[in-house]
């Protein structure tokens, strides 16, 4: 079965983006590639097990394994030795990321506290969007009892959009809130 957020780009938003954008060739659409999860976990120069912890809560996020990000370079200032475990991430593509974004958008983003819409500075200038979280709690898969420690994460959603514009318009047809311009 296919996601349902992906059967309503096919349907509905790929429609009107090729209306809205004139374009000649269907390959022109912006689509969604990939969406990135980022966990840097800054504590882990103290405590090992801090990065495992992460990974798990990852896992539950995504639903699938992440993989274990470690320093490329010692840093004496910060404590970080070459190899040391320093975060964790996900790469999502196909069905995976539409059920993450649906997810994301309809039971994780009411959750966030004092949320205001996502900030329309937050594309990059070719056709992707970056976002960063306080807390992996909003995620209903996360048991709150068993967080030792709320820690925050970076989305970053990769589309085939060549403009900031375009991409806002394929965001925006999969109901991402951004805020309303004074």
């Amino acid at each position: 079965m296919a996601a349902r957020l992906k059967e309503t780009y096919e349907k509905e938003i790929r429609p009107a983006l090729q209306a809205k954008f004139n374009y000649t060739n269907t390959m022109q659409i912006p689509r969604v590639q990939k969406v990135v999860l980022n966990m840097g976990c800054g504590d882990a120069t103290q405590d090992s097990k801090v990065v495992k912890t992460a990974a798990d809560e990852m896992a539950l996020i995504a639903g699938q394994r992440p993989i274990i990000t470690k320093a490329k370079k010692s840093e004496a200032s910060f404590k970080v030795r070459e190899g040391m475990p320093l975060g964790c991430k996900v790469t999502l593509r196909n069905d995976h990321m539409y059920e993450f974004l649906d997810r994301f958008v309809n039971m994780a983003m009411p959750r966030i506290r004092d949320f205001r819409g996502l900030n329309l500075k937050s594309f990059d200038g070719r056709g992707n969007y970056n976002m960063g979280l306080k807390e992996q709690i909003i995620f209903p898969e996360i048991n709150y009892d068993r967080v030792d420690k709320v820690r925050g994460m970076d989305i970053t959603i990769v589309t085939t959009a060549r403009t900031n514009e375009e991409c806002q318009a394929l965001l925006e047809g999969f109901h991402f809130p951004f805020r309303k311009q004074a």
